[in-house]
Formats: structure tokens, sequence, C-alpha cells
């Protein structure tokens, strides 16, 4: 393996591992911002030691050992209390392979919804909990996340390390609460779960569209929440969505890994215990007797699409009633997108693209390449191959993601012409 291959992975397995190796060190040391740069530094370690050594069987055990390693310096360093230090050893002690597998599905995995619960803090305002979760859950760097936000990297730098540094001065615990504080963060905590999900369901930015086992933690820790808080049915119509949207996984990128559309999969190979379980939890949402909520609904919507055998058989006027519903409840543009994408599989792509014409000077729409891609698409269904392509080619240089970059180039192609 060459360096830079070397390097890649052990870029890749970053991604994997950060979000539980800080999840175990805020257990320990009880601060975030502290916890980031002990696994920083760890992987500092790994950067100088593993294109030499190799990488070992099971990074993740390697990497929370040199991280715990770090953190037992430190507080010889800063000469802390003898008694918080004997209370600190005796919580720190190293991990060895042997007990990855033990400690990847137990202590290390309940440690993700406590530093969920955490990060949710009413003390932050919403956009520095999203900020936080994407660097710290979904292991954006500060530039994917200032893109997402369409705002400055350094913008972006300051609300993380202004949320980080009060969590710590205002000793923000390390629990899963009950009672009222629960209540009171459970949205909060949902929308994170659901930008897990959604990140891992689509990535950002990367040479792989999906992230797949970022999916299956979220939706690990949505099976947990709905446990601790059964009687809430938003919780259940997110878990109903992330089960039904993980049935797909197979179908979504070709063996060469790219991209496959949804009218273009091969819904055979569909998982159905899945769909099942995502039925089931949509059920008991619904059982509960409550108006859906957006998650519910999407659900829902997903749902549809589950039920349907074939893609011609998409009852696609209900998918558009429930964006319609959906758009009441939780208004966005994005919201608006997809209903007219929906309207014009139901009632044609002329009524569509009126909706979508109506979207293209919508701000929060503007470097989001989606919606070049669902107008180029209603074009060619409507014959007018050389408009449809100036916004493929539009869509493709938005994208961050190169295997989505790919899929528009290809599509742009696909219209004729000359390349603009």
């Amino acid at each position: 393996m060459t360096s830079s291959q070397t390097h890649r992975t052990i870029d890749a397995i970053w991604r994997i591992e950060s979000p539980k190796l800080i999840a175990g060190l805020t257990r320990m040391v009880r601060d975030v911002g502290l916890a980031e740069d002990l696994a920083q530094d760890a992987l500092v370690i790994a950067l100088q030691r593993w294109p030499e050594s190799g990488i070992p069987d099971n990074p993740g055990a390697w990497l929370m050992t040199a991280a715990k390693r770090k953190a037992i310096d430190l507080l010889r360093r800063n000469k802390l209390r003898d008694e918080k230090y004997a209370e600190m050893a005796q919580i720190t002690e190293l991990y060895t392979e042997d007990d990855l597998e033990r400690n990847m599905d137990g202590e290390i995995g309940d440690d993700l919804l406590r530093l969920i619960f955490m990060t949710c803090h009413p003390v932050l305002s919403r956009d520095a909990r999203v900020a936080l979760t994407l660097r710290l859950l979904c292991g954006l760097t500060t530039d994917e996340i200032a893109r997402s936000f369409l705002t400055a990297e350094s913008t972006i730098a300051q609300r993380i390390v202004r949320a980080k540094r009060t969590l710590s001065s205002r000793k923000v615990p390390f629990e899963v609460p009950a009672g009222e504080e629960l209540q009171e963060r459970l949205s909060a905590v949902l929308e994170v779960i659901y930008l897990m999900f959604n990140e891992g369901y689509s990535a950002t930015t990367g040479d792989h569209w999906l992230r797949p086992l970022l999916c299956q933690e979220a939706l690990r820790l949505g099976r947990v929440l709905a446990e601790i808080a059964p009687e809430e049915p938003e919780v259940h119509g997110l878990v109903a969505l992330m089960e039904i949207q993980s049935s797909r996984f197979k179908t979504r990128v070709s063996a060469s890994g790219e991209p496959v559309l949804l009218m273009d999969q091969n819904r055979a190979q569909w998982d159905r215990l899945l769909i099942r379980r995502g039925l089931a939890a949509l059920e008991r949402c619904r059982k509960l007797g409550r108006p859906l909520g957006p998650y519910a609904l999407q659900a829902a919507i997903s749902a549809c699409h589950a039920q349907a055998p074939a893609a011609a058989d998409t009852d696609w006027a209900r998918i558009a009633a429930l964006y319609e519903a959906l758009s009441r409840v939780a208004p966005s543009p994005i919201v608006e997108l997809n209903r007219a994408v929906a309207i014009s599989m139901a009632f044609g792509p002329a009524f569509g693209l009126q909706l979508v014409d109506e979207l293209m000077h919508e701000p929060a729409l503007k470097e989001y390449h989606l919606l070049p891609s669902v107008r180029g698409d209603l074009l060619v269904k409507l014959g007018r191959m050389d408009e449809a392509r100036s916004e493929f080619e539009r869509a493709a240089a938005m994208t961050r993601n190169s295997r989505e970059q790919q899929l528009l180039l290809k599509r742009a192609a696909e219209c004729g012409g000359s390349p603009n």
C-alpha cells in the first residue's frame, strides 16, 4: 500500500471511529472540547506510525488506547488532585483488541447517545448544535460544514469553539436525562440523529455516495431512543423513516459504486425485513393518536415507495398530498422542491416545472445542486434537451460529492450537443 493510499485509508477509518472515540473520551474527561483534542492527538500518532508499521487489525481499539494514554499523561502534567486522578484512573483501563467488539456494541455505543443529549442541551443555539453534531458525530470538516451552512469557514469554526466552551463552562452533564428534561431536548436529539442518517444516506462530500455505517449508527440510536421514549410519536416516525430508507442500501449504488436513482432501483432487492420494521414503527406512531409530525410524514412517503411493487405502481398523488401536509407542519423550500417532483410524476412534467421555476430565485436554494438537477430531469421529459444539459452541468458544478458529479455529467452528456 502506498503512502497516499494509507493516508486515504486512515481518513476513512477516522470518519468511522471518531464519533465513538470522542464519546468515550467525553465520558472520561467530561469535556467535549478536550475529548476532541485528545482524539485528534491519537489521529496524529496514527498518521505518524501507521504508514510504517501498517494499519492494525482493530484500528478503533488502537486509537482509543492511544487517546486514553494521552488523557492520563494530561492528568499527570496538570497535577490534578490525587483523588481526582485516582477516580479517573479507575475508569481509564486501556482497550485491548479482544475488548473491541464488546465495547463498540456496549459502553461506547451508549456514550454516543449521551454525547448527543449533551450537545443538544438548550444552552446552545440550534445552529451551534447542528454545527457541533456535523463536526463530532458525522466527522465533517469545518470547511464542509461551512459549505452546508453557506457561510464562512471562520464563522463555523468560531461557532464550534464557542459551543464546546459553553458546554464546559456550564458543566453540562454527560448523560441521558429523564422526565421533563428529556422531553425538552427530544426534538433537538431527533434532529441530530436525522442529520447523522442523512449524511450517511447521501454523503455531502467525498468519493462515496453512501456512508452506511453512519446510517446504521443513527438507526441504532433511534431504536434505543424509541425504548426510552415509547409514547413519543415522532421518535417512532423517525425510526420508521430510517428503517425504510435503509432497506434500499443494496440498490442505491451499482457494482462500480455509481449512484442508482430511485426509479431505476431493483425493488426485488430491497430489504423486506427493514421495510416491515419500518411499517410497524409507523403504525406504532399512528396508534398514539396524534397528528403526524415531520418525521412520520416523511416515513409515510417512504412507505408509499416501499409498498409499490414497481416504480410504475407508485401512488404519486398520495405522495404529493403527503408533501402538501409536510409543507404545513415543516415548511421549507426543499419540501416544496420534493412536492414539485411528486406533482410532476402524478400530473405531468409541465406542472412540476412550473413549480420548480417558482423556486429558482429562492435564496436558500441558490447553492442547492438538486434544484437544477430536478429542473434538468423535467426538461428532459419535455424534450428540451439543450436546456436540460445546461441544468445538469450546473448541478454537477455545485455538488461536492464526486460520485454524484459523475452521474450528473453523464446525464448531461446523454442530452446530446456540445458541453457548455
